[in-house]
């Protein structure tokens, strides 16, 4: 549980900036469904507002405060799709944010803000604290209530933006219910997910209802599956035991790809998100366009390009000493991982700073490295080439080397028009090479798919792993990693308080490695990422040990024991901002070990030749 210093919010009270910044431009009338909504969320936080107020004074029960509010974010979820769609960062970071501190850009400047809105207020409100957290409570509410009412004059005043497509914002939506909806992120506190989930299905189907160009279709099986799902979800209200395999193939799923069938289908999203609008089934191969995280573009792709990357890194040649290569460090027999603590410097007998991470599906990241300090897979390579522990090297030396090497001036002219061997056209090799090593054919994926079956662990362990255990509230389903959906376009750091050792090997002490923190991007130099890791994906998870960034943990065992304690913050150590609840998850020895199934069943290495 995390409470805010209530002298930082109220000094916010009434200067937030509206940054709409929609995801498609143009103003106009909009659907009459999305106006009710509007009108009816206005209402429902007038309502919420008063009754904060009234809590603070105890003149209502902490019982209808949580009544007020549950109303309140249903009637969000009805317009949610849309609004989230059309104002993503407004909607992000004064709507709806995680209950965590965020850095916000500011010309050259950043500063540190606490967040704000629903997501606060369910953890606020659903607390054991809440009695004892009235002001906070109600001077979230107003921050809350102002920013709303600001989008909603302007919205009255001057039109919604309207996009050229209508369907994308619902299939945005029925990501945003898997992956953040019924695991809990967006209810921290009440765990109302099932009910949320229903206001979001009769929201869709007001919506498509209610708008002639809907009419133009046969929406009769997106109505049929709606309904069977509203119903479904009526029945099915215990978060624990809510089946998310069950709910995925018969709801989410062909929903998903019903919407994707209707005609109009234009990508208002290419520039903004990383998520591919022709993909029909959220554990396919093509749900994520890898070419939204390179310099490199599809159209320069080919396979003579990735064959020169391969090529390329493979060859320790390219290092200073001649003895170092991309793959020192990631071997493919080890999912591309070396199985050291931390990988090997090419000084004698040093290590590089941190464990080597898997580089299957490494691509589909916003940020690379643990303490995210390359903004693209090109740079992270730059930042490897220059490194003294590493290759310690130069572009320019590695230029010269290659054109002495028939075969690669050679393989040049092959994959470029122009047959440079340059600094960008190594970058978009190996860029190339690293792109195509992602991993979505494992047994779990295909079971997803109806291709193949897993175990009754296994099932359990995605449930749990979904659900209790609280896994897929930073590792995001279907990439399972911290780059944040629906939008995929940003990745998560978290401060878990990582020991140096298992915590059966006592004593137990905080790794003294700051993270983020020590950056060499200065604008996030914060106290909210000290101690800050880069979420990494557990795909392949069975394959890549040791763990963590330090490679302490050695087994998966070892890795969810430390989770179910609470983190270092759970096992008494002194944290100053663990983002990982310090709650005990009490996990028994043999939901551990259905877990351990479940990431078990997401092995797959079939792209490693």
């Amino acid at each position: 549980m995390r409470f805010y210093p209530l002298v930082i919010i109220v000094l916010l009270i009434g200067c937030a900036v509206m940054s709409f910044n929609p995801v498609d431009k143009g103003v106009g009338s909009e659907n009459t469904m999305i106006n009710k909504g509007l009108a009816d969320f206005k209402n429902k936080l007038d309502q919420l507002k008063s009754d904060a107020y009234q809590f603070s004074e105890d003149k209502i029960s902490l019982e209808e405060l949580q009544k007020s509010l549950k109303s309140t974010r249903n009637s969000f979820k009805e317009i949610e799709f849309y609004v989230a769609y059309h104002y993503p960062e407004f909607t992000k970071t004064h709507l709806n944010a995680a209950p965590l501190f965020h850095i916000e850009a500011a010309g050259t400047s950043a500063f540190t803000l606490p967040p704000e809105g629903l997501q606060v207020l369910d953890e606020l409100i659903f607390s054991d604290e809440a009695a004892d957290q009235k002001e906070e409570i109600k001077t979230i509410t107003d921050f809350l209530y102002n920013s709303f009412a600001s989008f909603y004059l302007s919205s009255v005043k001057n039109g919604l933006s309207k996009g050229n497509n209508k369907t994308l914002p619902l299939r945005i939506e029925l990501i945003r219910m898997y992956s953040l909806g019924v695991t809990g992120f967006d209810t921290p506190g009440s765990l109302n997910t099932s009910e949320e989930a229903t206001h979001a299905f009769l929201g869709m189907k007001k919506y498509i209802n209610d708008d002639p160009y809907f009419k133009n279709y046969n929406i009769q099986k997106a109505n049929t599956i709606l309904t069977e799902g509203i119903d479904y979800l009526s029945k099915n209200t215990d978060f624990e035991a809510f089946d998310r395999i069950e709910f995925y193939k018969k709801y989410i799923q062909p929903l998903y790809e019903e919407f994707g069938n209707w005609d109009g289908r234009s990508d208002d999203l290419k520039e903004f998100s990383g998520w591919n609008v022709n993909n029909k089934n959220l554990f396919s191969s093509d749900f994520l366009d890898p070419y939204f995280y390179t310099l490199l573009k599809q159209n320069e792709d080919n396979a003579e390009l990735r064959k020169l990357g391969k090529d390329i890194f493979y060859d320790q040649n390219l290092s200073d000493n001649g003895k170092m290569s991309c793959a020192t460090c990631h071997l493919p027999e080890n999912a591309f991982t070396d199985l050291k603590a931390k990988s090997p410097s090419n000084v004698e007998g040093k290590t590089v700073l941190r464990n080597s991470p898997s580089l299957y599906n490494a691509v589909f990241a916003k940020r690379f490295f643990y303490d995210l300090r390359a903004f693209y897979l090109e740079q992270q390579a730059e930042h490897v080439i220059y490194n003294e522990d590493e290759f310690n090297t130069s572009y320019e030396s590695i230029i010269k080397k290659l054109k002495t090497k028939p075969e690669y001036r050679k393989a040049f002219k092959t994959a470029f028009k122009n047959g440079n061997i340059s600094k960008e056209n190594f970058s978009k090799a190996l860029s190339s090479y690293v792109a195509s090593l992602y991993s979505f054919e494992s047994d779990f994926d295909k079971f997803m798919r109806n291709e193949k079956e897993i175990s009754s662990d296994a099932k359990k362990g995605f449930n749990l792993f979904m659900g209790k255990a609280n896994c897929a509230t930073c590792h995001f389903a279907p990439n399972f990693s911290g780059l944040v959906p629906p939008f995929f376009n940003e990745n998560e750091s978290e401060v878990l308080g990582i020991t140096t050792k298992p915590i059966n090997q006592k004593p137990l002490v905080l790794d003294s490695d700051k993270g983020r923190i020590n950056s060499p991007v200065k604008k996030e130099n914060s106290w909210i990422y000290e101690n800050s890791f880069k979420t990494v994906t557990v795909r392949n998870i069975a394959l890549t040990k040791p763990y963590f960034h330090n490679g302490a943990f050695n087994t998966l065992e070892e890795v969810l024991d430390f989770y179910n304690e609470g983190g270092g913050e759970g096992l008494g150590l002194k944290m100053k901002n663990q983002t990982l609840a310090p709650d005990k998850l009490d996990l028994t020895q043999t939901e551990i070990k259905q877990i351990i199934a479940f990431l078990n069943s997401l092995t797959d290495v079939s792209r490693s030749k």
